[in-house]
């Protein structure tokens, strides 16, 4: 009987020992219920229950890998707390109404492999920081008023293979160091305040599918070094002020889908191009007149 109760009692610590979290996790995960309103989020934690059973809290041995918290009414400021989470892999606030600035301390994450925090309300800058999260396959933070440029460090995320930054009020140039993405299968900085030149380096991206730079202030010649995306589907440059002709390789992007070059400025017979691209699906570009018309080329009407 003795013997049983000892059982017992190793099986009850055994279990209790795994839905717990070390001190300082569970103080992060606190930090950010208070600091986003947690009494008010649409499924709220039992913060007198072990941390393994919260809403949206994955739990591996004593480490918190997974923080799943999107469409939850998470409303307020991020803590700098956030970054005592080093063991998450996953890191979801999509669709919340979280404001203020993405802590610096979200480089202390370099275990993270997925951040998504699309659809608030984040302002500020992107911190330098941000570079140091090693692991990092997806970053997804459309859909916020994110300012400033978008920093050179982006460029030591070497694992990243989708980047959607798109509908912020992001300024400044493309940094060059984009192009040490290699991995990197789609790139999404539409509708923001984006200047200067398309970088070079771009042509080192040779994994990407899709590129939408659509709606910025971007200017000048398309770089030949885009006919090197030889797995490019979307190609999206519509609503910039680029200039000249088109690069003279653009053909060998043999796979593009959608190709929208509508509202710039560029030269030569553009509507020619739809030749060129056997398994294209819809294509706009400005009619080469001083009326600058858009015309828009409605592929699956124009098989009929």
């Amino acid at each position: 009987m003795k013997t049983a109760k000892i059982t017992l009692l190793l099986c009850l610590v055994t279990i209790f020992s795994f839905a717990n979290v070390t001190t300082k996790e569970k103080e992060a995960l606190l930090a950010l219920y208070n600091s986003t309103n947690g009494t008010s989020w649409n499924t709220i934690w039992d913060l007198d229950s072990p941390v393994s059973s919260w809403y949206g809290v994955t739990v591996e041995g004593k480490h918190v890998v997974a923080l799943n918290l999107e469409f939850n009414n998470l409303e307020g400021q991020l803590p700098n707390a956030l970054g005592d989470l080093s063991n998450l892999k996953t890191l979801n606030f999509f669709r919340n109404n979280i404001s203020g600035t993405i802590p610096s301390s979200i480089g202390n994450l370099k275990a993270l492999e997925v951040m998504n925090m699309a659809f608030n309300r984040l302002d500020g800058t992107l911190p330098n920081t941000i570079g140091d999260m090693s692991s990092l396959q997806s970053l997804q933070l459309f859909m916020n008023d994110i300012e400033g440029s978008i920093p050179d460090t982006i460029g030591q995320l070497t694992q990243l293979q989708s980047l959607g930054l798109y509908s912020n009020k992001l300024s400044g140039v493309l940094p060059n160091t984009l192009g040490n993405l290699t991995k990197l299968n789609e790139l999404l900085v539409s509708s923001n305040n984006l200047t200067g030149k398309l970088p070079q380096s771009i042509g080192n991206l040779s994994d990407l599918k899709t590129l939408s730079v659509f709606d910025n202030m971007l200017l000048g010649i398309v770089p030949n070094a885009i006919s090197n995306l030889v797995n490019l589907e979307e190609l999206v440059l519509a609503n910039n002020a680029f200039f000249g002709n088109l690069p003279t390789d653009i053909a060998n992007l043999s796979n593009l889908k959608i190709l929208m070059i509508g509202n710039n400025d560029f030269k030569g017979d553009l509507a020619q191009l739809k030749s060129q691209f056997p398994d294209i699906e819809q294509f706009d570009f400005v009619s080469n007149n001083d009326a600058g018309v858009l015309a828009t080329l409605d592929i699956e009407d124009d098989n009929d």
